[in-house]
C-alpha cells in the first residue's frame, strides 16, 4: 500500500485546521440529513397520499428509517475503505454520496404529478444518504480521535457531535427563515425544496475543503507498516468480539435517546404537546444551541476525570429520568416550560453524546478503527435509532403513548450495564499503539 498523498501534521496549528476542515464536511452531511425530518411537516403530503397527519408523518418517518438500513452497509464499505485507503478519501467519497442524495430529493416531483413513483425516489435518495451518513460517523470519529493530541482527545473528537448538532441547527435556521420569508402555503408547495439544494451546494463547499486535508499520522504508519497477506478487514474485526460489542452496547442507549430529544422533539412538540410548527421550530433550535455548547466542555471534562464518569451519568439520568421528562413534556403550557425540560434532557444525553466518538476510536487498533467504529455503531442505530420515531408515532398512533417512553428507559438502562462494566478507555486507549502489519 502506498503511502497517502498528504503527511501527517505534526504541529499544533496544522492538527486544528485539518480538524476543522473535517469538522466543516461534518457539519454539511448532517445538515443534509437532518433537513429530511426538520421539513418533514411540510414534505410529507407532497409525497404521500393524503390523509391525516400522524399518518402522513408515520410514512415520511418509514422513510426515514429506511434510510438508516443503509448505514450499517455505509459503515462497512467506507470503514473498509478508510482502513486500507485513508480516512481523508473515504471523508471525500462520503460527501459525494450525500451532496447527490440532497439534490435528487429536491428535484423529485409530488404525488400528484408523477403517483408512487415520488415516494419511491425519495426512498432512493434516502437510501443514498444512508449510505453516507453510515460511512461518516466512523471515518470521522477515527479521523478527529487520531488527529488530537492525547491530552485533548476528548475535547477534539467532540467537535463530531458539535458538528452534527452544528448541521441540526442550521436546519432548523433555515426552516426559521423560510417560515419568517414564505406564507405557509408557498412552503408547502415549493419552499421545502431550497434546504436542499442549500445542502447540495454546501456540500461541493465542504468537498473542496476535505481535499486540503491532512491524512493522520495514525494511518500514514500503518500505511508504512510492512504488507501482510490480504485479508478481509471483516474477518479481522470479528477477531475482536468484546469491543464490537461494547460499540453496540454503548449505542443502545445513546441514539435511541439522542433521536429522542432532538430529531423526533420538534413533531412530539406539535402533534402530542399541541405546540404550532413555529414554536416547535424555535423551542429546539434554543434547545440544540444549548446542546452545542455543551459537547466541547463534556469533552475536555473526560480528558480531565475520564470517559467512564461521563457515560454513567448518562446511562444513570437516561434511566431515571426519561419517563418523567417525556410525560411533562407533553403536558407543557408553555414554550419555556418545554425549553427547560429539553434542556434537561440535553444535559443528560451530553454525557453520551460528547464523547462516544473517542471512546469507540480508543478501543480498537489502527488497521480496522475505521470499520470497527463504524458497522456496529451503524447497525445498532440502524436498529434502534432509525426506528425511534417511527416507534413513537406508531405507539402514538395506537393510544399507548407513554408505552414508548418505558421503551427508551429500557434500552438506556441496557447501556448503564455496558458503561458500569467497562474500562475507562482514557486509560486503556489504542490509538497511540505502534502500527501492526497491514492486513
Amino acid at each position: 500500500m502506498s503511502l497517502p498523498p498528504a503527511s501527517a501534521p505534526r504541529t499544533a496549528g496544522a492538527r486544528i485546521r485539518s480538524i476543522i476542515s473535517g469538522s466543516i464536511g461534518n457539519l454539511v452531511e448532517w445538515y443534509d440529513w437532518y433537513v429530511y425530518s426538520a421539513f418533514a411537516l411540510y414534505f410529507a403530503p407532497v409525497f404521500f397520499p393524503s390523509g391525516n397527519l400522524t399518518l402522513q408523518l408515520l410514512n415520511s418517518a418509514a422513510v426515514f428509517a429506511v434510510g438508516f438500513l443503509m448505514r450499517p452497509l455505509g459503515g462497512w464499505l467506507m470503514g473498509t475503505y478508510a482502513d486500507r485507503h485513508g480516512r481523508k478519501a473515504a471523508l471525500l467519497l462520503s460527501v459525494l454520496l450525500m451532496c447527490g442524495g440532497s439534490l435528487l430529493i429536491a428535484l423529485t416531483p409530488g404525488f400528484e404529478q408523477i403517483g408512487w413513483a415520488a415516494p419511491v425516489l425519495l426512498v432512493l435518495a434516502r437510501l443514498l444518504q444512508g449510505l453516507s451518513v453510515g460511512g461518516e460517523y466512523g471515518t470521522s470519529a477515527t479521523y478527529l480521535s487520531e488527529m488530537a493530541d492525547e491530552r485533548h482527545r476528548g475535547f477534539y473528537s467532540s467537535f463530531q457531535y458539535v458538528t452534527l448538532l452544528a448541521g441540526q441547527l442550521l436546519a432548523l435556521l433555515v426552516q426559521l427563515g423560510l417560515q419568517q420569508g414564505l406564507t405557509p402555503a408557498e412552503l408547502q408547495r415549493w419552499g421545502w425544496r431550497v434546504p436542499f439544494v442549500i445542502g447540495a451546494a454546501a456540500a461541493l463547499v465542504a468537498l473542496y475543503l476535505r481535499r486540503h486535508m491532512a491524512e493522520t499520522e495514525s494511518f500514514s504508519q500503518q500505511a508504512a507498516a510492512p504488507e501482510a497477506a490480504p485479508e478481509s478487514k471483516l474477518r479481522v474485526l470479528l477477531r475482536h468480539p468484546r469491543e464490537v460489542l461494547t460499540v453496540v452496547g454503548l449505542t443502545l442507549g445513546g441514539t435511541i435517546v439522542f433521536y429522542t430529544f432532538t430529531t423526533y422533539a420538534q413533531k412530539f412538540l406539535v402533534n402530542t404537546a399541541g405546540f404550532s410548527k413555529e414554536q416547535a421550530a424555535q423551542v429546539s433550535f434554543w434547545t440544540l444551541a444549548v446542546a452545542l455548547v455543551l459537547q466541547p466542555l463534556m469533552g475536555a471534562l473526560s480528558d480531565r476525570v475520564g470517559r467512564r464518569p461521563l457515560l454513567l451519568f448518562f446511562g444513570v439520568g437516561a434511566t431515571l429520568g426519561t419517563v418523567p421528562l417525556l410525560t411533562l413534556l407533553a403536558r407543557a403550557s408553555s414554550t419555556w416550560a418545554a425549553f427547560g425540560l429539553l434542556v434537561v434532557a440535553i444535559v443528560i444525553m451530553s454525557g453520551y453524546t460528547a464523547i462516544n466518538a473517542v471512546v469507540k476510536a480508543e478501543l480498537f487498533p489502527t488497521h480496522i478503527r475505521a470499520l470497527g467504529v463504524g458497522l456496529p455503531y451503524a447497525l445498532t442505530v440502524a436498529v434502534f435509532g432509525g426506528s425511534a420515531e417511527y416507534a413513537a408515532l406508531q405507539a402514538k398512533q395506537w393510544g399507548v403513548e407513554s408505552a414508548y417512553y418505558w421503551y427508551v428507559t429500557l434500552c438506556a438502562a441496557v447501556s448503564l450495564l455496558v458503561y458500569w462494566r467497562m474500562a475507562d478507555t482514557k486509560h486503556t486507549s489504542r490509538i497511540d499503539e505502534r502500527p501492526l502489519e497491514n492486513s
